[in-house]
């Protein structure tokens, strides 16, 4: 017997498991991370006592939320899964009165997400590649937030996501940007980076790269910011993954969002947008 339930931090090792078995790149943390954020929109399938199946969103107060690792066990797909959890998380959120519900989507999910009224909006791409060994940036300034910059890029206030990002690695040019990175179980993620100009962009990134020297990263960036695949490529980036970025409205009078690529060099992540 299956049943949806609350994703809960004693989880975290189950949590682990199965996005290791999927062969993503979380770790402990940041499925922490995800729970802490968001403690009431995290929900799972559990069977024989066993996490199998998950789904979580992040809300950037009521304008959105973030819909990410909508995960199945291997051995346990093709049995409904991932619909159910689908249709309890939007029931959850419309409860929540969230005005709009935005995710990544992978190709075999994108079937599924259509027919729950999502449309496709974007392209996001995942770019790997290793860190040069003899990069040398100079020092920008420790983080400080960036709340106004952020919200024209992003279009919702997700300055609690950025808060607990910039525990790990981050770094700012004030008033033009700021970059941030993590920790991953199979490379460092590279993001967000959020820039005015593609030289800020430049500056921030190729610090953060310069912190790194010889290591796998992970870079996702939308490749309609042509200034952003272009820095990916200076720095040696190849383009490895391709998702669709999918929204939907939440609440029927909702205002459109606002939001400018242009400025985004580096998304936060799936998960996160």
């Amino acid at each position: 017997m299956s049943e949806i339930r609350r994703l809960r931090i004693s989880d975290v090792p189950a949590l682990l498991t199965l996005s290791n078995a999927a062969g993503w790149n979380q770790t402990p943390a940041d499925w922490r991370r995800i729970l802490l954020l968001e403690p009431w929109g995290c929900f799972g399938i559990e069977v024989d006592r066993s996490i199998v199946a998950t789904a979580t969103a992040v809300c950037y107060g009521r304008r959105l939320a973030w819909i990410g690792m909508v995960l199945t066990h291997p051995h346990h797909r093709r049995k409904g899964y991932a619909r159910r959890l689908m249709e309890h998380l939007l029931e959850h959120l419309h409860r929540c009165r969230v005005e709009w519900f935005k995710l990544d989507a992978t190709d075999f999910g994108q079937p599924l997400y259509s027919r729950l009224g999502f449309r496709v909006e974007d392209i996001i791409e995942r770019w790997v590649g290793v860190a040069p060994e003899s990069l040398e940036f100079g020092e920008p300034d420790a983080f400080a937030p960036a709340p106004e910059l952020d919200l024209a890029a992003f279009g919702a206030d997700r300055s609690r996501l950025l808060g607990q990002l910039s525990r790990f690695e981050a770094a700012a040019i004030p008033g033009e940007g700021f970059v941030m990175g993590r920790p991953g179980a199979r490379a460092v993620t590279c993001g967000p980076c959020v820039a005015r100009s593609p030289e800020a962009a430049r500056a921030l990134i190729g610090w953060f790269l310069s912190r790194h020297p010889g290591e796998t990263i992970y870079w996702d960036l939308l490749p309609g910011n042509l200034e952003a695949v272009r820095l990916a490529e200076e720095f040696g980036f190849e383009p490895r993954r391709k998702l669709l970025r999918m929204v939907r409205r939440g609440q029927p009078f909702a205002k459109p969002l606002e939001f400018d690529n242009s400025l985004v060099y580096a998304a936060a992540g799936f998960e996160y947008g």
